[in-house]
């Protein structure tokens, strides 16, 4: 906010689209009015409204537009958004340590081939994605089971340094699978413990 020359703050108008009307931009007569720490001041004409946040310091933010009359509340819309942003960041983050990559691979796969999925898996993880690798059996192929299971041995040794094994499957269905997960703040550890040696 902007301060003027009485030494009271501007209420600031935001560019729109915004998600909720602020300020000036709130269409209705009279509004209802909660306090910053929800505290309810009651019922009162937009001026008047518009006024208190100019005294708080803070801006009028229309959260329940339908109501009869509308519901505003004296915040600061900037921290207001902010804090939304973070819980939306969260929920991503959240949804993404959720998701699982699948990386199909068999047996048989050359050094080069599988050097390339596990490539592929280092960069998931490093996004923060869970991977699962599986591994299909068909047929005769059913006796080189032993192999499958050195071959995924061989994927978990190549990515120690950045994941965890969460889960190995036992022989079912004709398939083996298991789902890596990545290390939490594994570069800092890594910096961390560098810098001790050194020092």
């Amino acid at each position: 906010m902007k301060k003027s020359g009485n030494g009271k703050k501007q209420l600031r108008s935001f560019q729109q689209p915004e998600q909720h009307r602020i300020n000036a931009k709130i269409k209705a007569k009279e509004v209802r009015i909660i306090g910053e720490n929800g505290e309810q001041i009651g019922i009162k004409t937009i001026q008047e409204a518009l006024t208190l946040a100019q005294e708080a310091n803070l801006d009028l933010v229309e959260v329940a537009p339908n109501a009869s009359p509308p519901v505003c509340k004296l915040i600061d819309y900037g921290k207001f958004k902010y804090r939304l942003q973070k819980k939306k960041a969260e929920a991503k983050k959240n949804r993404t340590d959720n998701t699982v990559k699948e990386l199909k691979i068999r047996y048989c796969t050359d050094k080069g081939d599988l050097d390339t999925k596990i490539k592929q898996a280092r960069k998931f993880l490093n996004d923060g994605y869970k991977v699962k690798f599986s591994m299909r059996f068909k047929g005769r192929e059913r006796s080189f089971i032993h192999l499958g299971q050195e071959k995924l041995e061989q994927v978990v040794e190549n990515l120690k340094d950045i994941a965890n094994l969460e889960e190995r499957s036992s022989f079912t269905g004709g398939q083996l699978y298991m789902i890596l997960s990545p290390l939490k703040n594994k570069a800092t550890q890594q910096l961390e413990s560098q810098q001790q040696i050194a020092s």
